[in-house]
């Protein structure tokens, strides 16, 4: 996939970002974005599947700096001892001049190939602030097409201790996409039994 460089302020130019700044607490502290899975770490999977249309791509980590910058840049955040998603995605909107941001999670090794696309017919078609992935039995949250105004609403809602995804999406004018014909897709790898076995 080629990388196109995006020019401020242009509508419609788009960062994915890829999250992989959590504390592993689920797979015994081991960094997810790093871990192999098919003989290549987890974050190559996710950027090998990146849809066309990307400006930019990010990677939002809290450890291991070095070994992600071997893919791509890295934002690392603001808020200390791992607050969650939201705050990556802060990080990343205090940094990029796109106009819209496209979050992935780095667990789920074969996003939808048409997820930009689907995500961003939804969101223009109900002039919506975010758009998000619903697999046809839960809302998938963390893939997810945002506009980058709403970065000060994001900051007031961390600073007033928010940590919810979903919530904040409930505050804002959000719209969900069906990925019902994709669930299969949004399966995670989140235990150690998840991984293959040496």
């Amino acid at each position: 996939m080629t990388i196109k460089r995006n020019s401020p302020q242009q509508p419609h130019t788009v960062t994915a970002l890829i999250l992989a700044g959590g504390a592993g607490r689920r797979m015994e502290g081991q960094d997810k974005g790093l871990l192999k899975w098919q003989s290549k770490p987890l974050i190559a999977h996710i950027i090998s599947r990146l849809p066309e249309g990307i400006d930019q791509l990010l990677i939002s980590c809290n450890r291991n700096l070095e070994q992600y910058q071997k893919y791509a840049a890295t934002v690392v955040d603001e808020y200390p001892d791992y607050q969650g998603p939201l705050a990556g995605i802060y990080a990343a909107l205090t940094t990029i001049t796109t106009s819209e941001l496209l979050v992935l999670p780095c667990d789920c090794p074969r996003p939808p190939r048409d997820l930009l696309r689907r995500l961003s017919e939804q969101r223009d078609t109900y002039k919506a602030d975010v758009c998000f992935a619903h697999d046809g039995g839960r809302g998938q949250y963390l893939f997810a097409l945002l506009n980058t105004t709403l970065k000060a609403n994001l900051g007031s809602y961390l600073a007033s201790g928010g940590r919810s995804v979903n919530q904040w999406y409930k505050e804002l004018h959000s719209v969900q996409a069906d990925f019902s014909d994709q669930a299969d897709a949004f399966r995670n790898i989140n235990l150690p039994s998840d991984m293959p076995q040496p």
